[in-house]
């Protein structure tokens, strides 16, 4: 009988070593980016106006207004192109000092105007022309891809690249053979996403730095390890 449960162990403990072995496994990242040219540009412009009335302060606002998005369709700007958002009025306040008491002394209205310029020749010359013409505040530029697929796919690929690199660098150090993808998988918050990077300036109204966007992917890939 004791023989007997000794070979029932070994029969037992075989197959559970071949089932570690073939469960060994190499995870590596691959990132890589590609920088290009932008094609296209992003800018945030607001109009602000204040009067002693609510009523004033709205349609100064509406003039102003109008006249930007005039200033845009002039210089070709599309109106698919162009985006009018965060319209708000509100009160101004003032302290007086003297009783510590606040009071409403007139009504500020604003609205925001977002545009994407596809021709870049003509920002710096956009810009000077809304700004002259009822634009008042600035909130921002950001250059980027009309179509940004193609750049992102030569991203993705060399991502996967750089990661068969660095698994077969692994597998050679530690002395084993790399085996099949077992999976593949881009990276959850690492999608490729347009980024400044560095550029020469444009010659126009407004001097503008496009430089490059760079368009970054990451991918996480497990390859099994071959006995």
């Amino acid at each position: 009988m004791p023989i007997c449960r000794h070979h029932f162990f070994a029969i037992f403990l075989i197959p559970l070593a071949l089932s570690v072995q073939a469960e060994g496994r190499i995870i590596v990242t691959g990132e890589a980016s590609v920088e290009t040219a932008p094609d296209m540009a992003m800018i945030s412009l607001g109009v602000t106006t204040e009067a002693a009335d609510a009523a004033d302060a709205l349609a100064a606002n509406t003039e102003a207004t109008a006249s930007v998005l005039d200033r845009l369709d002039a210089a070709g700007v599309e109106a698919r192109d162009v985006q009018t958002s965060g319209l708000s009025l509100s009160p101004n306040w003032a302290n007086n000092q003297s009783t510590g008491t606040n009071s409403i002394v007139g009504f500020v209205a604003s609205n925001q105007v977002t545009v994407r310029v596809r021709d870049l020749k003509a920002l710096g010359g956009i810009l000077d022309d809304v700004v002259r013409n009822g634009a008042n505040t600035f909130n921002g530029l950001t250059f980027g891809l009309q179509d940004p697929d193609p750049v992102m796919d030569e991203a993705r690929r060399a991502a996967v690249t750089e990661a068969l690199r660095k698994a077969r660098l692994y597998a050679e150090a530690a002395g084993v053979t790399l085996g099949p993808i077992a999976e593949l998988s881009e990276q959850t918050g690492q999608m490729p996403q347009p980024m400044f990077a560095r550029g020469a300036t444009m010659e126009a109204a407004v001097p503008i730095a496009e430089g490059e966007v760079a368009i970054a992917a990451q991918v996480r890939v497990e390859f099994e390890i071959v006995e």
